[in-house]
């Protein structure tokens, strides 16, 4: 398009004569070639429309004592048409660069998402059914973040017997957090089925796992271990729990009563390889709930943390009469969109 421009005054001037001078429409040739061209080219068409200007002006009998100034005007003005032409196409190449950037960032970003979206729907799935217990589940991504997170629930049945639950938290809400999440939850998975009956023993090799990977990330969890004995005993299950770092389960009884089950907190997962773990142990009994849950539930940025677990122990009372998932629905009932944190919540209650 430039050198078609330059061609075309140029053969205008001539055909016109040299009595009509329209030399100053070259002007158009630098300009136009930054627009579509680098710097180098555009340069380069710069001083071929100035070279033009020249010859034809000489055609033109411009350099006599009367036409001389207007000449000069005109070849100054593409001078600096020139100039004005080179920085243009250095801008827009700097802003071509930076869109084509930020599209593969955004491109890539879109496919980290989405495969980590597909991750966490795969891993957040509804638990097996397990002896003498029901499980419900609920999982709310945070409102103002990705649909990904590092929160997870999980149940499975132990190699011995009996059932294993866990609550955890990976501190992110993008898919980095959600790759440690699996991680993680595919470290205990595994580790639960090689330690026998304690949850403080899952959580010690889980951290030296953490330790030999060098994984830094901060992870909070709660394993617990139902001995429920034969599926047909009946009577109360034997709870087995080790909290690392993770807000306290909640204990329902058949009566409604809701209570924490707290202890002397304990270190996040992976923080010391010698971490102190601890067994905790009570009896469920027909119709007792047990609710385990990530902090995302009671946490809020205008509410103090304490306020927030008294709120879900009083949210709890007197709902033994519920269904599960009714329960469940309670708990996080008008959270969906609001949070500033992924909510995760297994419930287990055993069966009457």
């Amino acid at each position: 398009m430039p050198l078609g421009v330059l061609a075309a005054v140029s053969v205008v001037d001539v055909l016109l004569g040299r009595e009509q001078v329209v030399l100053g429409l070259l002007v158009m040739v630098p300009l136009l070639a930054a627009l579509v061209l680098g710097r180098r080219p555009t340069a380069g068409y710069a001083a071929l429309a100035l070279l033009a200007t020249l010859a034809l002006g000489v055609y033109d009998r411009q350099y006599g004592e009367d036409a001389i100034g207007g000449q000069l005007v005109r070849l100054a003005g593409l001078a600096v048409a020139g100039a004005v032409a080179v920085g243009g196409a250095t801008v827009r190449l700097a802003r071509e660069q930076q869109l084509a950037r930020a599209s593969v960032q955004a491109a890539t970003s879109r496919a980290a998402l989405t495969l980590a979206e597909a991750l966490q729907r795969s891993l957040l799935t509804d638990p097996p059914a397990l002896d003498r217990v029901q499980t419900a589940v609920r999982y709310l991504p945070a409102a103002r973040h990705a649909q990904v997170g590092g929160d997870w629930y999980d149940a499975f049945p132990h190699a011995d017997g009996g059932s294993v639950l866990v609550i955890g938290d990976v501190a992110g809400h993008d898919a980095p957090a959600a790759a440690i999440m699996a991680q993680a939850r595919g470290m205990l998975r595994g580790v639960a089925q090689t330690v026998p009956g304690s949850p403080s023993g899952v959580l010690t090799a889980v951290d030296r796992a953490f330790g030999t990977l060098q994984m830094t990330t901060l992870v909070t969890a709660v394993v617990a271990v139902l001995d429920t004995g034969p599926p047909a005993g009946g009577g109360p299950v034997r709870l087995r729990w080790s909290n690392a770092g993770h807000p306290p389960p909640v204990l329902v009884t058949a009566a409604g009563r809701a209570a924490l089950l707290g202890s002397p907190p304990e270190l996040l997962l992976g923080l010391d390889a010698a971490a102190r773990r601890t067994d905790h142990e009570l009896l469920l009994h027909p119709g007792d709930t047990l609710v385990l849950y990530t902090d995302g539930l009671v946490e809020r940025r205008d509410v103090l943390l304490d306020e927030g677990t008294a709120w879900l122990v009083d949210r709890l009372q007197g709902s033994a009469a519920l269904g599960l998932e009714a329960l469940c629905d309670r708990v996080v009932q008008g959270m969906a969109g609001r949070g500033d944190d992924d909510v995760a919540v297994l419930a287990v209650r055993v069966h009457r």
